[in-house]
């Protein structure tokens, strides 16, 4: 049984791919790691490296409970989960934003004014209960917060919210349900992240792979330095 490997959870699909795709670049194994295969772990015995193929939203977890050493995540999943990690480096791919989005025609009516819009319903529905919850409260506005699993934009197209909070790349999506952004919240990238004992106890180890990430990352500057 190999021991003292550095852990390294990596979520599934997109987000995952170009992780793998970063890890190449920064000298990292990888040969024969696919983040859509049927198994969920690969470990390099020689340079003592493992990697756990997670959900991304089971990411944080397995950093934050010491289960991962490091981890790759999107920061939209990071602010959502509220993990007690290190959050090091900002990566740069997998970008997205977090936005408030309404129809278009109640937004219209409400003369573009989210305080306007809120006088009438309250409903805000959302995959991400935490970020949204944030968001109004920093800004003094009461609102029912509706946590939905997927199909954000069906919530006020069927009556079930005025507004949704989600993540939009392109806009299609809600252009397509006739919706319009009202409010930007945050942008999101991917973010290496380190578990707050491991990143202690095995600093140097683990530095040399943060390093080696920043530099493919092409982050020559210092780590972000800041916790969730």
């Amino acid at each position: 049984m190999v021991t003292n490997l550095l852990t390294l959870a990596l979520p599934k699909g997109k987000l995952g791919q170009d992780a793998l795709q970063l890890l190449q670049a920064a000298g990292l194994p990888v040969e024969g790691v696919a983040t859509e295969a049927r198994q969920l772990t690969f470990t390099f015995p020689a340079p003592g490296i493992r990697y756990l193929i997670c959900r991304p939203t089971d990411v944080p977890t397995y950093v934050e409970y010491g289960a991962a050493d490091l981890g790759i995540v999107g920061k939209d999943t990071l602010a959502e989960a509220g993990a007690d990690v290190f959050e090091l480096v900002d990566l740069g791919f997998g970008y997205c934003r977090f936005v408030v989005a309404a129809p278009r025609e109640r937004w219209e009516e409400a003369g573009r004014s989210l305080e306007n819009l809120l006088a009438g319903s309250r409903r805000v529905a959302t995959k991400f209960p935490r970020v949204a919850a944030s968001f109004f409260q920093e800004r003094g506005l009461p609102v029912e917060i509706i946590k939905l699993h997927g199909n954000i934009e069906l919530a006020p197209r069927a009556g079930l919210a005025d507004l949704i909070v989600d993540i939009v790349s392109t806009g299609r999506t809600l252009k397509e349900n006739d919706l319009v952004e009202v409010a930007p919240i945050f942008s999101s990238t991917a973010r290496l992240i380190a578990n707050r004992v491991s990143y202690r106890i095995n600093y140097r180890r683990l530095t040399s792979v943060v390093e080696a990430l920043k530099r493919a990352a092409g982050q020559g500057g210092e780590k972000i330095a800041t916790t969730n």
